[in-house]
């Protein structure tokens, strides 16, 4: 089993910025690629981005590619999502996921646990 939980959402301006952590408990955390997913009001949740176990391998969605970084610190088991350049679209609930597997996926239901999510809100 493994517990996560996020923090660092807000309410921020467009154009402002925010960091949001995943603290992860349990199994071990390097045994897991990490990914962040969002939900905005009334539509699916969908793939942000996502960190293989070495934390060079990245991925990320073409709508926030150049903008949010993904990264993670085995040692303190959490893992980060940088955003910058915040827009208005962004506003959603983002969560936390973790997948047993080297490989990315961009999928949601090959993630096997997952975050309560934190509320990220971007005004214009």
């Amino acid at each position: 089993q493994v517990q996560l939980v996020e923090s660092g959402g807000g309410l921020v301006q467009a154009g402002d910025s925010l960091r949001l952590s995943c603290a992860a408990s349990g199994r071990s955390f390097n045994w897991y690629t990490m990914g962040w997913f969002r939900r905005a009001p009334g539509k699916e949740r969908e793939f942000v981005a996502a960190v293989s176990l070495s934390p060079g391998n990245t991925r990320y969605s073409d709508s926030v590619k150049g903008r949010f970084t993904i990264s993670r610190d085995n040692a303190k088991n959490t893992v980060y999502l940088q955003m910058i350049s915040l827009k208005p679209e962004d506003t959603a609930v983002y969560y936390c996921a973790a997948r047993r597997s080297v490989v990315i996926s961009t999928a949601n239901n090959e993630y096997d646990y997952w975050g309560q999510g934190t509320q990220v809100t971007v005004s214009s």
